[in-house]
């Protein structure tokens, strides 16, 4: 499984990543080592997808990654505040 993820950052930025096994990218990114979330730690995952093809997940990780769809998920999962 691949797996297109949400965090929630300390300073209330969203990160959206991809990754093949949610555990071990969830817990890379706690421990800091993903530089682009590095110094907005503590995360927390709010929102995740599951998907069976890598091209699947990337294609909509991209796809969240783009302003309205952004402030689309943050409605969804009951997040306020800027993109």
């Amino acid at each position: 499984m691949y797996y297109v993820y949400t965090l929630k950052c300390a300073n209330n930025d969203l990160y959206i990543g991809s990754c093949k096994d949610l555990k071990i990218g969830s817990t890379n990114i706690s421990y800091g080592k993903v530089i682009s979330t590095r110094g907005k730690r503590p995360v927390k995952l709010v929102y995740y997808e599951a998907y069976l093809s890598k091209t699947y997940a990337l294609k909509r990780e991209k796809r969240l990654k783009e302003h309205k769809a952004k402030s689309e998920l943050k409605e969804q999962i009951g997040i306020h505040g800027p993109a």
